[in-house]
């Protein structure tokens, strides 16, 4: 027997679409965009990055990252650090504030994603399929 899997990828693309929203809604800053978390979020989990590096990251263009950048830096988000050898190259460093911002999403997040299975009330067999599902999307993710 052969699996459909455009539909099996179909079925899962609407509820991880579904789930993603509501998990984006929950932030620390209600005014900050999604690619101005992802880009928080790149800080704190790669360090110190180039603009051009950040914005490769991202899949964004240079143009776009800056002005990401410039507006985590209004906020007292993030800094620019010029390289002690090369004056030309700027890296772009996550504040103290900044990191804040990040941990703070993460419990939000965290919290909110907990009550919602809660609120499933999940039997045993139900939890171990969630734990087994989110190693196979992280498998996924990483590919």
């Amino acid at each position: 027997m052969t699996h459909d899997f455009d539909d099996s990828a179909a079925e899962l693309r609407y509820a991880l679409f579904r789930l993603t929203r509501r998990l984006r809604s929950a932030r620390a800053l209600d005014a900050m965009s999604d690619a101005q978390l992802a880009a928080l979020g790149a800080l704190r989990a790669h360090g110190r990055r180039t603009l051009s590096s950040l914005a490769e990251h991202e899949h964004v263009t240079a143009p776009t990252m800056s002005a990401t950048v410039n507006g985590l830096a209004d906020l007292g988000l993030v800094v620019r650090v010029p390289d002690d050898d090369d004056r030309r190259r700027v890296y772009v460093e996550l504040t103290a504030q900044g990191e804040s911002v990040v941990a703070e999403t993460i419990r939000k997040r965290n919290r909110l994603l907990a009550d919602l299975i809660d609120a499933q009330r999940f039997d045993d067999d139900e939890l171990a399929v969630l734990d087994a599902a989110s190693a196979l999307l992280k498998r996924m993710a990483d590919a």
